[in-house]
């Protein structure tokens, strides 16, 4: 049996963690600073991410999630420096919208889990950030800077995290091949055009999602931005409008 997490190297110190035997296949980013390392999203929870990330670095840690998903902060408890989006603070607290019982059923749907996971110990982080993020923010990590990019659509807090020096856009649930999901009721559709605007006019290099296939092009940016404003144009940028399909990527209002 393969392992639970597979590591990949993006440059010289930045490396991808993904989990491919969950139908997720969620990717965590770790950057190695001069000072700090940086986390962005600690996986699904289902195995350690801190042994991993330990293999790769020395440094202090900081956790930053994308998003207060349940497969974005399964690993939050090993980091107790985490940073997270004002807006998605209560869900930190008690206000997520999912039931224990649904979150588990998305853990344990379609995946090839570890014969030591448990899923009735499994729990959906709760805790108060040592950082409180807004849009503008800059995480600096020592010789790297990292931008905040408040990018809400997925959810009221998501955030993209771009490094401009180096081109890399960290797009968490905003861009990815496959299904957008933007028919729950925590979605905005609208809000998910500005945002796909937003990372569309950047100068990145590099697209870096958080799910399935991290051979991304660039030209997604443009395309999706295409999409979104057909959408808007067909009177079709609403929740209850159907899966919306695109070729190597499809939209669910």
């Amino acid at each position: 049996m393969k392992d639970w997490f597979t590591i990949e190297q993006i440059d010289k110190d930045t490396f991808s963690i993904s989990e491919y035997r969950h139908w997720e296949e969620s990717h965590s980013y770790l950057l190695n600073g001069d000072k700090y390392s940086l986390l962005i999203d600690t996986g699904l929870g289902i195995e350690n991410i801190l042994e991993q990330v330990q293999k790769l670095t020395d440094k202090p840690i900081i956790a930053v999630a994308t998003h207060i998903h349940w497969d974005h902060i399964g690993g939050h408890k090993y980091f107790p420096d985490f940073y997270a989006h004002e807006a998605e603070l209560g869900w930190l607290n008690g206000e997520f919208p999912l039931t224990m019982e649904q979150i588990k059923s998305y853990v344990i749907e379609d995946c090839d889990l570890p014969d030591s996971f448990d899923v009735e110990q499994y729990e959906f982080f709760q805790g108060m950030p040592t950082k409180v993020l807004k849009d503008g923010d800059i995480i600096d990590i020592g010789g790297r800077q990292i931008e905040v990019l408040h990018t809400p659509g997925h959810s009221p807090g998501h955030m993209c995290f771009f490094e401009k020096e180096r081109g890399l856009l960290f797009t968490g649930d905003l861009v990815y091949i496959g299904t957008l999901f933007a028919y729950y009721p925590s979605t905005d559709p609208v809000a998910y055009l500005s945002s796909i605007q937003r990372v569309a006019a950047l100068p990145v290099r590099k697209v870096l999602p958080a799910h399935h296939d991290l051979n991304v092009s660039n030209t997604i940016l443009t395309d999706m931005k295409k999409a979104f404003l057909e959408l808007e144009a067909n009177g079709k940028l609403h929740h209850g409008s159907g899966t919306h399909e695109y070729g190597y990527f499809s939209i669910w209002f």
